[in-house]
């Protein structure tokens, strides 16, 4: 089976670089139990707690996102095609901080956490993959936290409108204020400000529940310094 076309047992093709990127056999392993489904927006893969599904998306994104006890929240990381949810399931164990929720639609995989553990304990190349996933995406998620204590809101904004775009391949980004506030940890007056500014220097353009990015090079020119070593990073694990 070629890599670049794949498909789970009832056909539905795979877009996800890490389900394209492991071996052939250590994919016909996983293959019996890719279940295909749809991610539309705000829908929640899982709350913090135990783990049911490991989560490989084929579009959209999913956000990462540390939910206090009063209801605050702030998105620790996010997850495009290149990636997965359910990290510390890759490492054998079954519960996460974190809850997982669909921010852009799409569609992708799930598999039972169960039968991913059960599957690595001989599929030695994809238990590479997933382990040096975790380390990557656990380097991101402290710059972010340092980016997020640190930086003021307009570089944060200029940071993460790049780092989802790379996730998702588009220039339209069907997200909110208010769903940007959630993300950068802020309120929604402080996002709004932020992305006035950018869009007056005609980086960006925002229509109601879309953001445009027009000028990539300088957008990225404005984000804090957490954008390149997230990108750094995204460039070491880059799957070949």
């Amino acid at each position: 089976m070629q890599s670049g076309k794949r498909t789970n047992t009832a056909g539905k093709p795979v877009s996800n670089q890490i389900l394209l990127s492991t071996s052939d056999s250590d994919y016909n392993s996983l293959r019996p139990h890719l279940e295909y489904i749809s991610l539309p927006n705000h829908r929640i893969l899982h709350e913090a707690g135990r783990l049911e599904f490991a989560y490989f998306p084929n579009r959209g994104l999913i956000s990462l996102v540390v939910v206090m006890k009063d209801g605050g929240t702030a998105e620790a990381g996010i997850v495009g095609k290149k990636g997965f949810t359910g990290i510390p399931a890759a490492v054998g164990l079954n519960r996460s901080t974190l809850q997982a929720v669909v921010q852009i639609t799409g569609d992708g995989f799930r598999v039972a956490v169960g039968a991913l553990q059960k599957i690595l304990e001989s599929a030695s190349h994809l238990q590479l993959i997933l382990s040096r996933y975790a380390v990557v995406q656990g380097m991101q998620v402290a710059q972010t936290a340092a980016c997020n204590r640190l930086h003021d809101v307009e570089q944060r904004l200029a940071r993460w409108l790049p780092m989802v775009q790379d996730r998702v391949d588009s220039e339209a980004l069907p997200i909110t204020h208010d769903f940007l506030a959630t993300m950068l940890g802020t309120d929604r007056p402080s996002v709004s400000v932020a992305a006035g500014v950018l869009q007056r220097k005609k980086l960006i353009e925002y229509t109601r529940g879309a953001v445009k990015i027009v000028n990539r090079k300088k957008l990225e020119d404005s984000a804090c310094e957490c954008y390149e070593v997230i990108r750094q990073y995204d460039a070491d694990f880059a799957l070949k």
